[in-house]
């Protein structure tokens, strides 16, 4: 008989819970769902779903995250067009929306439905925020189709309202509407003229980067959340740390870096269990779907980390971030050149470039 080590026996019991709590979710829904009986589906104490999963929203999210499907299409041209590129998206994210007989439950689990589910304020900050940095991922593809420093963020935040929107009907109307019409809707929302421009957050309250020249000692890689790929942290660039209640100064990053910066977003909160999970749901599916529609060189070139433990964070001497966190660093020749903290700091960090020498500045 094959003794299992502990992490193995660790594994299997977690494997067990999550697919008895996918049965659960499926029969009955995330809010009648019961942690007693999903230990008894898997043959289990209720003491040792708990000790895997806090909550039964940890352990409904560990289950949407399990349904994402992570591996990669095939390799394929990017849509030609602006629109074709945004008919595209909805056509891959309207897969998900519930088939003829799936029941009220199963429907919701499929759609990957967070209604009810976050109701709290806390929760409902943090989706909001998210919600902007999917719309900033999306809108970096969109914007490999049109030239140069054109922004499609207004285009983007308009298409996931029209595809959420179809997303909560189908689960509240089964069977109303046709997705074809609703990919087509998205298509021809490429020609509309949203007046999108980004106007750079030149605030009073935005107190310039303070330079520096620290030592640090950059940690292991960390999986970047829009590629897959590995992510080191010792190449020259902008790293923005967000807590999750401020993830919408990404876009603040992204648009006052120099072109040839390296910019990552390290995301922290103080709630990895539930908030940390969400978040990891909403990046991973929205990301999966980019995957599928845009080739690699059309990705976001935002690299999107997800900094479990605030090991990152630390490394970089920022102490106990939470999900108001907002600081940035400029990394240059291995050290820290400069340093930002509170709003405005990602702006700040990637607008200090201006100020530094040998550097080809931005054209107008």
């Amino acid at each position: 008989m094959v003794r299992l080590t502990r992490a193995q026996q660790q594994e299997r019991t977690r494997a067990a819970v999550l697919a008895a709590a996918r049965e659960e979710f499926a029969e009955r829904g995330y809010a009648d769902a019961k942690i007693d009986r999903i230990a008894e589906r898997a043959d289990l104490t209720r003491g040792a779903v708990y000790s895997n999963f806090p909550s039964k929203r940890a352990l409904y999210l560990a289950v949407l995250i399990g349904s994402i499907e992570h591996a990669d299409a095939a390799a394929a041209p990017s849509p030609p067009d602006l629109a074709e590129a945004v008919g595209a998206f909805a056509r891959v994210w309207l897969e998900r929306l519930p088939l003829t007989g799936d029941t009220p439950a199963g429907a919701s689990l499929r759609l990957r439905s967070l209604a009810g589910v976050f109701d709290d304020e806390p929760g409902r900050t943090v989706l909001a925020e998210v919600t902007r940095l999917e719309a900033l991922l999306l809108a970096l593809a969109l914007e490999s189709c049109v030239p140069r420093h054109t922004r499609r963020v207004r285009l983007a935040e308009l298409a996931l309202t029209l595809l959420t929107g179809a997303g909560h009907l189908a689960d509240a109307a089964p069977g109303f509407g046709d997705p074809f019409d609703v990919a087509r809707a998205c298509r021809h929302l490429a020609g509309l003229d949203l007046a999108d421009t980004w106007d750079p957050p030149h605030l009073p309250y935005i107190t310039p980067a303070r330079p520096a020249q620290d030592a640090w000692q950059p940690p292991a890689e960390l999986p970047d959340q829009v590629t897959g790929h590995p992510v080191g942290f010792d190449a020259d660039g902008v790293i923005a740390v967000l807590g999750a209640g401020r993830l919408a100064a990404a876009e603040e990053a992204v648009r006052a870096a120099h072109p040839d910066d390296r910019i990552t977003v390290a995301v922290v909160t103080d709630d990895p269990a539930e908030i940390g999970l969400l978040v990891r749901l909403r990046i991973s599916d929205l990301t999966g779907c980019l995957r599928r529609v845009f080739a690699p060189d059309a990705w976001p070139g935002l690299r999107l980390v997800l900094d479990e433990g605030a090991v990152l964070a630390s490394a970089l001497g920022i102490q106990d971030p939470d999900d108001a966190t907002e600081a940035a660093v400029r990394i240059r020749a291995g050290k820290i050149s400069a340093r930002a903290h509170g709003r405005g700091a990602a702006h700040a960090a990637a607008a200090q470039w201006r100020g530094l020498p040998n550097v080809t500045r931005r054209s107008s």
